[in-house]
């Protein structure tokens, strides 16, 4: 069990960084002013979002798999605060290839102060994750 619990974290820590990162780029994109950095951007943006969800996809698959050895955790609270977060993540995930995709038809609504705190989004996400899973509250 311990091998499948540090590839679990060994893909979180991959997916994380791709949450971390991805939003900077977006910051980058919108003080972009002509076609080809735009468009590099838009190259780099995909391939980040490309590992980065290689990234969750493999985090998820062990930490399912941890939990089909360990069924009980789905009656802790911790446990299901964790998961209500790990489920935020997904949709902040998910988000981010939207943005991505208005960023590619030049349908970006927001300025770069906005993506600066869409970015800390991710931060929080980890620190609680983290706290729930070291300190094991309630």
């Amino acid at each position: 069990m311990l091998w499948i619990k540090a590839f679990h974290i060994i893909f979180m820590v991959t997916w994380f960084a791709g949450l971390f990162y991805l939003p900077r780029l977006f910051v980058y994109h919108t003080q972009t002013t002509d076609s080809a950095g735009h468009e590099r951007f838009c190259v780099m943006e995909l391939r980040l979002f490309a590992i980065m969800t290689i990234g969750g996809v493999l985090n998820l698959v062990f930490g399912l798999w941890l939990l089909s050895l360990l069924p009980g955790l789905l009656s802790i609270g911790w446990f299901q605060i964790k998961l209500a977060i790990v489920f935020l993540l997904i949709a902040y995930h998910a988000w981010c290839y939207a943005i991505i995709k208005n960023f590619r038809d030049g349908n970006n609504r927001h300025s770069e102060t906005w993506y600066r705190w869409f970015n800390e989004a991710p931060t929080l996400g980890l620190i609680a994750t983290i706290l729930l899973a070291v300190l094991k509250p309630f």
